[in-house]
């Protein structure tokens, strides 16, 4: 409890910034990315690109130079895809990662953190906040707080600019989009000595040093940690339940985020992830191809296993996808028997 208590103080201490009115100075001295999140439940209704129309002049007179916008959901949607941003920003000279999230209630939060300059995006902690209950107080509220502040940003864009999403490690044109590199790192195999080495088993908001830009997800921003923590149970009452049917072999549930060093002296070499989202993107995120998917556009949930000594990622030798997060589990597990 001790330990969860601490992480969390981490993840969100950005509330108790809530009431700051004056803008970091990396802010106000550098390129900014924009990721954007928002409840589709919320009214009145605004997808990610107009929250991101709405916002940008705003923004571009606090101070900040936004030069592209992005769906929070298309960076997170697995590691290697994270990481290929990371890069990319790199590449860019990103100095400013600014997080909108939407609420259920329509309620938005901005976050403006330092870009790390490696695949986590973010550091914990050190987050300057904003919150109001709609578009127009928000926009009020960050012009506000860049009123009096010298900014170095002299040539911000005058229009939002979106860009085409990274897929495999590219960052590409239009015309590139559907032609691209896929990292090696995936590998549509079984992993071997899963009976020698515990399977870390990563419990919601504890899925890696990764997984810290997932908290800015419009549905786990501002959760307490008694509301984790009770998610948590749930989830693990859940997975066990499968465990104990489908996979014969040592188990580890992981609450808290922590590194791969710390999990490798632990004797946790492997870790199962859960990533979800469109199944075309899944597939060819993970080098596999997608046209003949009777709907690219369905929405599941892939699990694979990573190998965090060599930094492998086995998605197995059958795809086994599946839009109910419990079936896709058991599909990928009763699949790990398949011997090649």
């Amino acid at each position: 409890m001790k330990y969860i208590s601490v992480l969390f103080l981490i993840l969100f201490s950005y509330f108790q910034s809530f009431g700051q009115s004056t803008l970091p100075e990396h802010f106000l001295d550098g390129k900014a990315v924009i990721l954007i999140s928002t409840a589709p439940s919320a009214r009145p209704p605004m997808d990610w690109k107009n929250i991101a129309e709405e916002i940008h002049s705003a923004l571009v007179e606090a101070g900040g130079d936004p030069i592209a916008y992005y769906e929070l959901e298309e960076i997170i949607l697995s590691e290697e895809i994270q990481a290929a941003y990371g890069k990319s920003f790199l590449q860019r000279m990103v100095r400013n990662i600014v997080t909108i999230t939407r609420k259920d209630n329509g309620d938005f939060f901005i976050n403006i953190m330092e870009f790390s300059g490696n695949s986590n995006i973010i550091n914990a902690g050190n987050q300057w906040s904003l919150q109001a209950n709609n578009m127009e107080v928000l926009q009020e509220k960050l012009i506000a707080a860049g009123e009096g502040q010298r900014s170095k940003n002299l040539m911000a864009l005058d229009v939002p600019s979106f860009l085409p999403p990274l897929v495999g490690g590219a960052d590409p044109s239009p015309s590139q989009a559907n032609n691209l590199p896929v990292s090696s790192r995936f590998i549509a195999k079984n992993p071997l000595n899963l009976d020698i080495f515990k399977l870390g088993i990563p419990l919601s908001g504890a899925s890696g040093e990764a997984a810290l830009l997932t908290q800015f997800r419009y549905d786990l921003l501002g959760k307490s940690s008694d509301q984790i923590l009770a998610a948590q149970k749930a989830e693990k009452a859940s997975i066990e339940s499968i465990l104990e049917q489908y996979y014969p072999y040592e188990t580890v549930f992981l609450t808290t985020i922590r590194s791969d060093k710390d999990l490798i002296a632990d004797k946790i070499q492997f870790v199962l992830t859960r990533v979800e989202g469109r199944e075309a993107d899944l597939m060819e995120s993970m080098g596999l191809r997608s046209e003949t998917l009777p709907d690219k556009d369905r929405i599941v949930v892939k699990y694979y296993i990573k190998f965090l000594v060599r930094n492998e990622l086995y998605i197995g030798p059958v795809w086994d996808a599946d839009p109910n997060g419990k079936q896709a589990l058991i599909n990928f597990l009763q699949n790990l028997k398949i011997e090649e």
